[in-house]
This record gives C-alpha cells, structure tokens and sequence, in this order.
C-alpha cells in the first residue's frame, strides 16, 4: 500500500493550491474528490458571475485570463480544469472519503469509488478542503426530497410562465428570484426573517427591493414554508396561520454547512460558534489534520472564499512540509 506525505480532501480551488504546494514543497500527495475537479463552481447557477476579480481567484501564480472585468462560472471552470492539467496535479476524481482515522504512519483514509468500490490510502497528514457548497441545510419538512424542489438554482429557462417559489433571503435567493423573473417566472419569496438579510450584495439588494414593491415578485416575510406538494407549498405565518402557495417549482436557498463527517472520530474541537479550533497554520486540535478554506467555519462561512481560503493552503502545506522535509532529507 502506497504512503504519501498529504492526502488532501476536496478538489476545489483551495484544495488545489495545496497540491501545488505539496507538489513545489517536494511533498507526496494525492487529492481525493466525490465529484469533479472544482464540483461546487460546477454547481453553480449556469450564468452566474464572480463579484471579484480574476486575481483573486488565482493559485499557483497561473494567471487567470478573461475577457471581461469579472470572472463567470464557465471562466473559473476552464481556468480551474487548465490548471489541473498544466501542474499535472494527482487528482482521483469521483472518489469519496467516507472516514479518516489515526494510523502508524499517520492516517488511513477510507474512499469508495463511483462504482462502490472500496479503498484505502495511508498518509503521514491530511488536508480538509471540503468547503461547504456540497452541503445545504435541510429544512426538515415533507417534500423536501420531491422532484419539484432544490437546494441548487441553475437558470431561468425551464420555468417560464411557471409558479417559482424561493425559499431564502441571503444572496442565491436574491440572484434566484431576480433570475427567475427576468426569464418570465411567476415568482414567489417566503422568508422567515421580517427583512432581506443585510448581506445581500450591494448592487442586487435595491432591485430586488424595487421588484418586490413593485409587485413583480411577491414576498411573503416572518413566515416559513411548512410543507411542500405537487403543486402548492403550506406557508405558516408568524402568527401560526397557514395559507397554500400554487408552485410547481421551490428552490430552498436557505444556505450551506460544512460536513466534517468523515473525520468526527478523530474529535476535532470547535469552538461555541461551531468553527474549528484551528492554529496560525490551520491544524486543527488533532496533529497532523489541517482544515483549510471555509470547510473550518461552520459558524462564519460568509467570510471565508476562495479570495482568501486559497492562502490557507499555503500555510498549511508550510508548516507541513518544516515538519516532513527535513525528516526525508535526512533520512537520504
């Protein structure tokens, strides 16, 4: 069985860069991904556009080109999938962790491949770059698995001249519902807040607000979608009335967690805001297992992107590479 310096877990732009690090530090690694290469950007709505520049979402000092001030998701795709290719990066796409525990040599990681099929890698340290995209928070009512609803908003197309109803009031619900009615849905928002969330991006707040009190989009506030059917979804008022909204589609955007599931043996400790107790390196409480990017910020995910998640990579593969460097010189 083959022993690598890093298994990192997570092929996104964060988990990336720390392959190019391990791979310019002279380290030994692999990169474990459920899905493909950059699976959450993949996920993304089909049109969406970054609100950053291209600069910030480079790694491995690869410039990122496009042909307009910023960056959409088609881009980010083909900048991410370049360089992949271009640094040669050992990437076992479709390749689930499903546990990590403590080993001789360091860790064994548990993987199961698309088709079922088990294994198993042997690593001196491990790198958590899960992010947290891949994983919406759950609702908790009847129908949410039902055909007709999503955690995902992709585009307008399909639902022209239909009942949309968004579940949300953070920025996927605000991109959503504008998106759904310029494309000519008939669309509907139930928030369980009495307002829009403050950190709805600048630019899009003042056109959502302007649509909703235009009646271009309807806006149900203090009030929470209790169960959704074929064709209607059971909203319940603040005061504990219900009333059925006709849909034949909801979109529930009421924001991502983290799931560290397949390291809770190891009994990494968080702090009271559900964030990872993590050192100026992002090693978390047990040695040798690093969190980087959002995947450590259950409780602050709306302040850690790819603009700065990126940087972990690189002190964490750092502080890796102090710690085995040396011991493999002078082992020579």
């Amino acid at each position: 069985m083959t022993l690598v310096d890093v298994a990192i877990v997570g092929a996104g732009p964060v988990g990336l860069a720390a392959a190019i690090a391990c791979k310019r530090a002279g380290l030994t690694y692999v990169v474990l991904e459920k899905g493909c290469v950059v699976n959450a950007i993949f996920e993304y709505p089909t049109y969406m556009t970054f609100f950053t520049t291209a600069p910030e979402l480079e790694i491995g000092n690869h410039p990122m080109v496009t042909g307009h001030d910023k960056p959409d998701r088609r881009d980010a795709l083909m900048y991410y999938r370049l360089v992949t290719q271009r640094e040669a990066l050992n990437v076992e796409q479709y390749t689930e962790v499903t546990h990590v525990h403590a080993a001789p040599a360091g860790f064994t990681v548990a993987v199961e491949k698309r088709d079922g099929t088990p294994g198993v890698v042997e690593a001196r340290r491990v790198i958590v770059a899960t992010g947290y995209y891949d994983n919406p928070l759950a609702l908790g009512i009847p129908g949410e698995d039902g055909e007709n609803v999503s955690h995902y908003y992709t585009e307008a197309h399909p639902f022209l001249g239909l009942d949309v109803t968004v579940i949300g009031a953070g920025n996927s619900a605000a991109d959503a519902a504008l998106d759904l009615w310029r494309g000519g849905a008939r669309v509907t928002m139930v928030v369980r807040a009495p307002e829009l969330k403050s950190t709805i991006k600048y630019w899009v707040r003042p056109d959502l607000e302007n649509r909703i009190k235009e009646g271009s989009i309807a806006a149900h506030f203090n009030s929470r979608v209790v169960e959704i059917g074929q064709d209607a979804v059971l909203v319940q008022r603040k005061d504990g009335t219900t009333f059925e909204l006709p849909t034949h589609f909801t979109f529930a955007l009421t924001g991502y967690r983290p799931d560290l599931s397949f390291v809770s043996d190891l009994g990494l400790a968080t702090q009271p805001d559900g964030c990872l107790v993590l050192s100026a390196d992002y090693e978390s409480s047990v040695p040798g297992v690093y969190v980087v990017g959002s995947a450590g910020f259950a409780g602050r995910t709306n302040q850690v992107f790819i603009e700065n998640g990126r940087f972990h990579a690189d002190h964490a593969v750092a502080a890796i590479a102090r710690d085995l460097v040396p011991a493999a010189e002078a082992a020579r």
